[in-house]
């Protein structure tokens, strides 16, 4: 029997069985809807219009969508550094933006509204805001136009959601954002979105220089989903079908389709529970916070690890090396403890890669925050050696030990019982500027928050439920740390007679 039929048979089989590719689309899930953001049932999903945009495109292109987490205004460095193929998140397309990445043609048009208190009647433009305080995302077109507008306090947000709570507490006076924003958040019952339309915009699928093959690729899919009305019906469901977007696709019929993730979503956020469904849905929220809190815990164990090595060694250098090695730790000391640690993450992240040195993500924070405590845990174990009477080094000298060996069994012994307490006290910290980290893609306990307070607008109870966590993981090190001290309290134990 000739083995060619069972050859071909393996081999269509492996064409249907083989893995499909990926496309990895990055992202900011607690940007809030309806861009990307946690499904507010089910906040193990990731969902929003560009969700659904990212599958429509990777299925046009045969591929899977994988999204990956960022921080907005570091999308288009991730994307540069290669940590996704694509960034699909309200990206403007604008002249500086072409100069560093390449843009796919327009999926998405609209403008910017202008949202202002309901009682406030003195606002009809632009103009009218000279001598205010008005908010909107940070690098967003808004923040240009506000900005030429003259005269106006501009504040920059992180996130949307942010922003429009602080119009409705007052302490801003308008929001300037991108019309689907406008349509999700203005709605709140103390504001109001004005009519008028501010500038033009057209929102990009962001890829790297150089990537033109992926580049058409994208093009041709976004041109047979404007074609096949799977776009409007995408924009159409989550109640962002516009004029400008009608004009664009000389498309002015009726709806398509009812905008049915829009009433959702607005569902889901007026849902008033009682205080059992209330503990279900926050019991709902613990396997995501925790996935979070176990990030935080692997990423503060291990940078304390390599800190107190290295602060250690550093504190050595200092007081025993010769003089250029003790100014060498001296001036890492102070170059470090002088420099904020979001800029030192930020150079291990996105500078090191313009040099040859790629770190992946977790990597690039453990060695961010061990390199920056390493400078605080040398201060502190150059005093607990200090403190150390200088006779017991001399008498260790006199005994014929050489000075390592006295470092080792007589002074360092004793520094590292007196520096416990601080030290314990540094890892608490540490543990906390963990959350400086996901300004580099990890998705770490603070950052979980963040997402799931921007979907369901409960920053108050999430956050009492974040702030638990954070003292829990805490206790255990604070316990263990006055065990050890009560162990080596050589004073305290009981003398034998």
């Amino acid at each position: 029997m000739s083995l060619a039929p069972l050859l071909l048979l393996a081999c269509a089989l492996g064409a249907h069985t083989a893995p499909a590719k990926t496309l990895r689309w990055g992202g900011d899930s607690s940007g809030g809807a309806p861009f990307v953001f946690q499904d507010p049932k089910d906040p193990s999903k990731t969902v929003g219009f560009e969700a659904d945009l990212a599958e429509a495109l990777a299925a046009e292109l045969g591929h899977k969508a994988e999204f990956v987490q960022n921080q907005w205004d570091s999308l288009v460095p991730g994307l540069k550094r290669g940590n996704y193929d694509v960034v699909i998140n309200g990206l403007e397309i604008t002249e500086d933006r072409k100069a560093e990445v390449e843009f796919s043609d327009p999926y998405y048009l609209t403008y910017e509204t202008l949202t202002v208190p309901k009682a406030d009647f003195s606002v009809a433009s632009l103009a009218d805001l000279k001598g205010r305080r008005a908010g909107t995302l940070k690098g967003a077109l808004a923040e240009r136009l506000l900005a030429e507008a003259g005269g106006v306090t501009v504040v920059g947000y992180d996130t949307q959601t942010m922003l429009y709570d602080d119009l409705a507490n007052g302490r801003i006076d308008a929001v300037l954002m991108d019309h689907p924003a406008a349509v999700y958040y203005g709605i709140d019952a103390r504001l109001k979105n004005l009519p008028g339309q501010f500038g033009r915009m057209a929102y990009g699928v962001a890829i790297r220089k150089g990537d033109d093959k992926l580049l058409a690729a994208v093009n041709g899919a976004i041109a047979r989903l404007m074609k096949s009305g799977k776009l409007r019906e995408i924009y159409e469901r989550w109640g962002i079908w516009n004029p400008v977007m009608a004009a664009a696709f000389a498309d002015e019929s009726s709806n398509h389709a009812e905008p049915t993730e829009y009433a959702a979503y607005l569902a889901a956020r007026g849902v008033k529970l009682g205080w059992r469904a209330s503990l279900a849905k926050y019991g709902s929220y613990v396997p995501l916070l925790a996935k979070g809190a176990v990030t935080t815990v692997e990423l503060s164990l291990l940078a304390m690890f390599f800190a107190v090595l290295l602060g250690l060694t550093l504190a050595l250098m200092k007081l025993y090396g010769p003089w250029p090695v003790s100014a060498l730790a001296t001036l890492y000391v102070e170059f470090i403890r002088g420099s904020p640690l979001l800029i030192q993450l930020f150079f291990i992240f996105y500078g090191l890669p313009t040099v040859g040195i790629k770190l992946q993500p977790f990597a690039a924070a453990v060695l961010g925050l061990a390199l920056n405590y390493a400078a605080y845990e040398a201060e502190v174990y150059r005093a607990g050696i200090q403190a150390i009477p200088h006779a017991q080094m001399e008498a260790a000298l006199a005994l014929g030990m050489t000075r390592w060996q006295a470092l080792r069994h007589i002074i360092i012994p004793q520094a590292l019982r007196l520096v416990l307490p601080p030290t314990t006290n540094d890892f608490i910290a540490l543990l906390k500027d963990s959350s400086l980290v996901s300004v580099i893609t990890m998705v770490e306990l603070t950052r979980v928050y963040g997402q799931l307070a921007a979907s369901t607008y409960d920053y108050l109870g999430i956050g009492v439920l974040t702030a638990l966590m954070y003292v829990l993981i805490g206790l255990p090190f604070v316990r263990l740390s006055r065990w050890a001290e009560a162990r080596l309290a050589v004073e305290r134990r009981p003398r034998i007679s």
